[in-house]
């Protein structure tokens, strides 16, 4: 059986997501020295003040922690386009593993009840076969032992491709909507919502105020990565 696996690797390689180099079989998406290079994102006053800047006067979130900072032409853009549009899920568990161990041991998020993932519109998860947050909110449910519960909020519409459009228009875009189909599930819990990228933070608001409809709900959000300003 490893035989035939090694000759499977010698003709049709595993690459490196980021530089393109054959992998060794130990390693996974990542060579060691990209996996070493990956921008990860300090817990601290600073950077958490930062996260939650996004949200401000805007809608009433708990906390914010993310992963990896995301950048143009960046090894964290290339991981989330592979997670994406790839087919390859699994990438979700590789960030999970890495960032909910981080958010263990910092005893972040020791108080929520259920991990709730942004929706992706039935018509989208159709033609792509699955949504990109769901091994890593199930892998994160895991380790930190919440319960991850999809379905009760759901995306109503579907929001056309925004990767050219401007930060003022995407933060207006207004067309994206969600339903929560039951107010009382989440009544005084704390639900943490997660999502692949905080680029604005408008697609986040729109849940998180859907979510409010729920009484005495307390949100916090989480991300594999946060989009780095020039």
């Amino acid at each position: 059986m490893r035989f035939l696996k090694d000759i499977f690797y010698l003709f049709y390689p595993n690459l490196c997501v980021n530089c393109e180099i054959t992998l060794l079989q130990n390693e996974k998406f990542l060579c060691t020295t990209c996996k070493n290079d990956l921008p990860i994102i300090d817990d601290n006053k600073h950077t958490n003040v930062t996260l939650m800047s996004n949200f401000y006067g805007k809608v009433p979130i708990e906390g914010v922690r993310s992963f990896l900072f995301y950048k143009k032409e960046g090894v964290t853009q290339k991981l989330i386009h592979q997670l994406k549009y790839k087919n390859q899920p699994e990438i979700g568990i590789f960030i999970a593993d890495w960032f909910g161990e981080q958010l263990r041991l910092s005893t972040t998020f020791v108080d929520v009840d259920y991990i709730i993932p942004v929706p992706l519109h039935s018509k989208k998860f159709k033609k792509r076969g699955y949504n990109q947050v769901t091994e890593f909110g199930e892998r994160l449910s895991y380790i930190l032992d919440v319960e991850y519960k999809p379905n009760i909020l759901i995306r109503t519409s579907i929001a056309k491709t925004q990767t050219l459009k401007q930060r003022f228009e995407r933060f207006s875009n207004s067309k994206t909507k969600f339903k929560i189909l039951d107010t009382t599930f989440f009544e005084h819990k704390h639900v943490l919502l997660i999502d692949d990228v905080i680029t604005t933070g408008a697609t986040l608001e729109a849940c998180a105020n859907e979510l409010l409809k729920t009484k005495n709900i307390t949100i916090s959000v989480a991300t594999m990565a946060y989009t780095q300003k020039d």
